[in-house]
């Protein structure tokens, strides 16, 4: 994975936390109209890990998956991650972890609960330049403590190439208008530096990048358990993200059985939630920065 400036805005710009939709969860999103607000309980331990079971529990019964798009570079949603993992566990309700971070194909099905984070490391082929370990190895870790599974879910870096030409990735994403919305949000995360030519190919690989964790969620259902992604806001959206190809690949009813959250930081007092996701969770901001001021300088 690259973590040129460029690269970093589009993650930061992406990060969102999701948990697509059970045709039930209306009733709860219209309770939470201006978010569920874990701004005073996520820098302590234990008071967010009671957030996050609270708001887990009041879930319309129990989905097959839970998509929490986050912001990158924002601490907390990690912090929230790592106590949902805790959460869904200690019932027995976690099937799986799967991750944006690691590639699909890699996993820690081969690891016993006390393995050693370099074991772990290693089974993912983790990347800590692109992934800081510090912020997510506790997440990996809740779950391997608890004998979950973890799986990488991103589409591997050798692909790339193939699909950015494979036109066929087009038609995975018929919507024009949310075709052209992929495009802005490519654009925008790039700096406004890539040639317009070149979006369409890296629009494919992003469609290409949540179709492989939607096929990796697939894998991973088990009934009567959730299966856990941890994703950025742009893999999360309902309408052109993992959810989107989940329905693509199962029809449906395989949408219904998804739950997409966003986890926002902001100092706002009050937030709209985008009607892309199903919740809001609100978290601290972080420092503004601007990625893209070197690059353009060099322009």
């Amino acid at each position: 994975m690259t973590t040129d400036p460029a690269r970093r805005r589009w993650l930061r710009h992406g990060a969102v936390a999701t948990l697509a939709a059970l045709a039930p969860w209306a009733g709860a999103r219209a309770r939470t109209a201006a978010g569920d607000d874990a701004r005073a309980v996520v820098s302590d331990e234990q008071a967010r890990l009671a957030w996050v079971r609270a708001r887990l529990a009041a879930l319309p019964g129990a989905a097959d998956w839970l998509l929490l798009g986050e912001q990158h570079d924002a601490d907390a949603h990690q912090w929230l991650e790592a106590a949902a993992v805790q959460a869904l566990a200690r019932h027995g309700r976690l099937a799986a972890l799967v991750l944006e971070m690691a590639e699909r194909g890699r996993d820690t099905a081969a690891l016993a609960p006390d393995a050693d984070e370099a074991a772990v490391r290693a089974a993912l082929a983790w990347h800590d330049a692109g992934w800081p370990w510090r912020r997510y190895g506790p997440v990996v870790m809740a779950a391997v403590r608890a004998g979950v599974p973890v799986a990488g879910g991103n589409l591997p870096r050798h692909q790339h190439g193939e699909v950015m030409r494979d036109t066929a990735w087009d038609d995975t994403l018929p919507d024009a208008h949310q075709r052209a919305a992929l495009h802005r949000a490519l654009d925008e995360g790039h700096c406004g530096l890539l040639p317009a030519a070149q979006l369409p190919a890296m629009a494919r690989i992003q469609l290409a990048r949540d179709d492989a964790m939607a096929a990796t969620l697939l894998e991973r259902r088990s009934p009567g358990r959730t299966v856990l992604l941890v994703t950025g806001a742009q893999h999360a959206r309902r309408d052109r993200g993992v959810p989107h190809h989940l329905a693509r690949r199962a029809g449906t009813d395989a949408a219904r059985a998804c739950l997409s959250i966003e986890l926002r930081a902001t100092d706002a007092a009050r937030a709209k939630p985008d009607p892309a996701f199903d919740a809001l969770w609100l978290t601290p901001a972080v420092a503004a920065v601007d990625h893209c001021a070197g690059l353009r300088g060099h322009g």
